[in-house]
């Protein structure tokens, strides 16, 4: 069924044939879907100021020049959000969840592919395409589930960010949430360089945790890890045990994120492309190779992470660490607080805590840049607002403060872990309103001519959104009981 937005007051009956689902945009020819009207993009700084050689330039030429969105894209992969429902799912399962990070990071990929094939072929993101080939009605509802989900995300960030503190500088709990909110001044200054400056510091970021972490797997021989029993877990999926749901829609929206479909169709147009047949071809082929590269190594941080909580964690009530002291936990534990033991057998405890918190902290203010950037792009293209961005960083992070600060008041520390898997579970609810729309549009040859899916890709796709939808589902009641203990407390 195809929808359209009456522009001018007109009925979808008294439109030629020519005219497109809005006013002023350019009729599509066929194989050229119409492009944004100008004056209409989002992130207006940042859109087409990354030059692209010629389509026949060389392949490393190219892809030089097309990488760099998806890294960006792929720090949300990495969020504290992750960190904690990674750290949850191998402290209480063992890799008994390691098959649900590599499907939602497989799902992740194919849905970050579309997200991209549609910013380069419409010349629109995501939130721009709702608005415009939706009813008029839709605009206020979707945009408001967006800005949900991103307050969730923001939410871990937050928890993220103010554990690091409070880890590295014993500062409260309470107080370090507070703090974050002065975030905005990273953010500010970063912007002001552009958008390579911002990839570059994600790229830093996501270095320094693989290497941690590879290192620890492969190379020290304290850590030897069971690849059989792995192999046994990925080869046989299943939610055996009570609290595996829970978790594992957890992990799906932490990995699946919402936003993130809205922000990549917004960012891959912070490339200067061309729109004749060869160059849209060239772009989508170093965009797709860009997602599953970055998205790859974001897996296998997820997967590291599980396996060394695992290792660390997983049917024991203590652990000892370099100079003899004892760490007693349990199955309450606040994981996210304790896990830079998982570093411990690389650095030693000092050393392994310092350089956690500082990636936690790295993670949770790169985290927050993408999640700006996001507000940015849904608030421009679902209601074409445009606010300062210091003004939407403190609107966002407002909204993301204040339920932690009232949860860590009325339950204390430990119920950073909770909030931040309850987080991800809010995001894996919004999932279906974001895949669903991109599904459809990109499935559309009226909407993306001779560049819709393809048959690979609509399965693929398809089958992923009714698998996210369906686990979303099946564990509703238990993410509404579970969630409403993360609130008040067991």
């Amino acid at each position: 069924m195809r929808c359209y937005i009456a522009a001018g007051g007109r009925s979808p009956a008294r439109m030629s044939k020519n005219d497109n689902a809005t006013a002023g945009e350019k009729p599509a020819l066929p194989g050229q879907p119409g492009l944004a009207e100008a004056g209409t993009v989002s992130l207006e700084g940042l859109h087409g100021t990354v030059a692209v050689p010629h389509h026949e330039a060389g392949f490393w030429q190219q892809w030089r020049a097309f990488v760099g969105p998806a890294i960006l894209v792929s720090v949300g992969y990495m969020d504290p959000g992750n960190w904690g429902t990674d750290l949850a799912a191998g402290a209480q399962f063992k890799y008994g969840l390691l098959w649900v990070v590599a499907l939602a990071s497989v799902m992740a990929i194919f849905m970050q592919i579309l997200s991209a094939r549609l910013g380069v072929v419409t010349g629109k993101d995501l939130a721009q395409c709702c608005r415009d080939w939706y009813p008029r009605w839709t605009r206020w509802p979707n945009w408001l589930f967006c800005e949900l989900a991103i307050a969730a995300c923001d939410l871990a960030e937050v928890l993220g960010s103010a554990v690091a503190l409070n880890l590295m500088f014993h500062i409260p709990l309470l107080w370090a949430v507070v703090i974050t909110g002065l975030d905005v001044l990273l953010l500010l200054a970063l912007q002001r360089f552009g958008v390579r400056l911002i990839e570059a510091v994600v790229l830093v970021l996501v270095a320094t945790i693989s290497a941690c972490y590879f290192i620890e797997i492969f190379v020290l021989p304290q850590i030897q890890p069971n690849f059989l029993e792995m192999g046994h877990a990925l080869l046989t999926p299943g939610l055996r045990q009570a609290g595996m749901i829970y978790v594992a829609i957890g992990i799906i929206g932490a990995t699946v994120m919402p936003h993130n479909l809205y922000l990549h169709s917004a960012l891959v147009q912070s490339r200067r492309l061309q729109k004749d047949e060869a160059s849209i071809r060239s772009a989508i082929r170093f965009n797709t190779i860009d997602s599953i590269t970055a998205l790859t190594v974001a897996f296998f941080v997820n997967a590291a992470i599980l396996v060394l909580a695992a290792l660390v964690f997983y049917g024991k009530t203590s652990v000892t660490v370099a100079g003899g002291a004892v760490v007693a936990f349990s199955a309450d534990s606040d994981w996210i607080r304790i896990a830079h033991l998982t570093l411990a057998p690389l650095l030693g405890t000092a050393a392994a805590s310092t350089l956690f918190v500082v990636a936690l902290l790295a993670s949770g203010q790169s985290s927050t840049i993408t999640g700006t950037l996001a507000g940015q792009v849904v608030m421009e293209g679902f209601m074409h607002w445009r606010i300062q961005p210091w003004l939407r960083r403190l609107i966002t992070r407002s909204l993301a403060i204040i339920p932690a600060v009232l949860v860590i008041g009325i339950r204390g520390d430990s119920s950073v872990n909770d909030l931040l898997t309850l987080s991800q579970v809010v995001l894996a609810l919004q999932l279906p309103f974001a895949m669903l729309p991109l599904l459809q549009f990109t499935s559309s040859r009226r909407r993306m001519g001779v560049w819709k899916s393809g048959w690979l890709l609509l399965i693929a796709g398809w089958t992923s959104a009714l698998l996210i939808t369906g686990m979303d589902l099946w564990g509703l009641p238990d993410s509404l009981k579970a969630g409403w203990q993360a609130i008040m407390g067991r």
